[in-house]
């Protein structure tokens, strides 16, 4: 299979009857394909950014394929994306080489007339030179801008209202590479030496202004260390254990603790003195995290699988954390096809849990403590509208004062970073402190 093969396969498996993650089906097809680093690169990005910019690739097509009679097979429609991926958005790809590839992969899955009419509508495409989207040509802002950054019109319409200013910014960021970060753990490793390891492998990595065990990579690329020292993690996932500040010896108290990156920033934090806590309800979850604990070297790190809304009922701590399950529009940059798959009904159905596990959260802080709520979406009824609620109902809880450096990211005295500023995931963070006993 060529790159283009392994790429077309990928869509298929993406927008087929199992609706696969890109992640995965391209993982599985580019392995058997036994592509080289070059092709492998360049099959993702066809892939993933085809997948990305479906809407608007469409909308490039439709004056060419969009009137006829029959529709175009499923298989050749694929193609031709593929095709319009290549010509509008790939740096560096040239029209012959795009059309006559592209071509070729119409010939392996259709015949004779589908290679012709995917050779005709590109060179015709190319002649025409089409236009991008202009706000004059559509019905409304959101038709304009749901079709420009290749988004549902309900997600552009979101990130106007929770990223006022940015909005533009964002929207193009989800469609840009994501942010390649690590999270350097500090029971093992200190950042700057990781630093000086990765400079010799000619990893070029600069520190986070925001998190001090964050590593952003600038150039080359990194997984996870064997050996625990770090692990790869976003920026802004970094930032609900750096908000609530955990202090040496302190005892913690973490809900949703998945599958254990921010447990292990707990339990650095805290250090051998302090004592951490973690509840996860998914057993695979809690079988990742237990690994990447003892490869990390958390020995002060109690585990309960169970439900966080009632399990450790007897616990009261002097910082919790919650980062709570949420719709995820925050990392839809990371994910090529979840824009496509998520709905506008997410955020209403997840609210509920999310008051739960709040109250909970609360009901395990002690007085005088701190309490953090996170969550990786821009919707407000999951962040600030779940706030405003909870500290209405509970008067003892008030927002906490924020360090001056996250002054950037201060709306209303919550933390908002916006999805695909600088490569960022979207994350709504509350830091929250409880009054202590009369």
């Amino acid at each position: 299979m060529t790159a283009r093969d392994v790429a077309f396969a990928v869509v298929r498996d993406v927008f087929g009857p199992e609706l696969r993650g890109a992640q995965a089906a391209f993982d599985v097809r580019a392995r058997r394909a036994g592509l080289d680093a070059r092709d492998r690169a360049f099959a993702a990005e066809l892939a993933y950014g085809s997948i990305k910019r479906r809407r608007l690739i469409d909308w490039y097509l439709a004056p060419y394929v969009g009137g006829r009679e029959r529709p175009l097979p499923a298989a050749i429609l694929e193609v031709l994306r593929l095709g319009v991926y290549q010509l509008r958005f790939m740096s560096g790809m040239g029209d012959h080489a795009a059309v006559s590839e592209t071509v070729n992969l119409a010939w392996r899955h259709g015949h004779r007339g589908t290679a012709g009419l995917v050779n005709a509508v590109l060179r015709r495409m190319i002649a025409d030179g089409p236009a991008e989207p202009v706000p004059a040509e559509f019905p409304s802002e959101n038709e304009y801008l749901g079709t420009a950054y290749s988004v549902p019109n309900w997600v552009a319409a979101q990130f106007a209202r929770a990223y006022d200013g940015v909005r533009d910014a964002a929207l193009a960021g989800v469609n840009s590479a994501p942010q390649h970060a690590l999270r350097v753990n500090c029971l093992r490793a200190l950042p700057e030496i990781v630093a000086e390891e990765l400079a010799a492998r000619g990893i070029e990595v600069r520190r986070s202004p925001f998190v001090a065990e964050s590593l952003i990579v600038d150039s080359g690329t990194v997984g996870d260390d064997p050996a625990g020292r770090w692990s790869v993690q976003g920026e802004a996932a970094a930032m609900p254990v750096d908000l609530l500040a955990p202090r040496t010896g302190e005892a913690v108290l973490e809900f949703c603790g998945g599958r254990g990156n921010k447990t292990i920033q707990l339990a650095a934090r805290t250090g051998v003195t302090g004592h951490v806590v973690t509840v996860e309800s998914d057993e695979k979850k809690v079988m990742v995290m237990r690994e990447q604990l003892e490869r990390g070297g958390a020995l002060n790190v109690a585990v309960v699988a169970g439900d966080a809304r009632e399990a450790a009922p007897e616990i009261r701590a002097s910082a919790v954390l919650l980062d709570a399950p949420c719709s995820g529009l925050g990392v839809i940059g990371r994910h090529p096809e979840a824009r496509w798959r998520k709905t506008p009904q997410d955020g209403a159905r997840l609210a509920s849990t999310q008051a739960e596990l709040l109250a909970a959260a609360a009901a395990r802080t002690a007085p005088g403590g701190r309490l953090v709520y996170s969550v990786c979406s821009s919707d407000p009824r999951e962040g600030r509208e779940r706030i405003d609620a909870f500290l209405a109902d509970d008067g003892s809880f008030a927002r906490a004062p924020l360090p001056e450096r996250y002054a950037p990211f201060e709306r209303n005295g919550d933390v908002v970073v916006p999805v695909g500023i600088e490569g960022r995931d979207g994350f709504y963070i509350a830091t929250l402190q409880r009054a202590a006993s009369p």
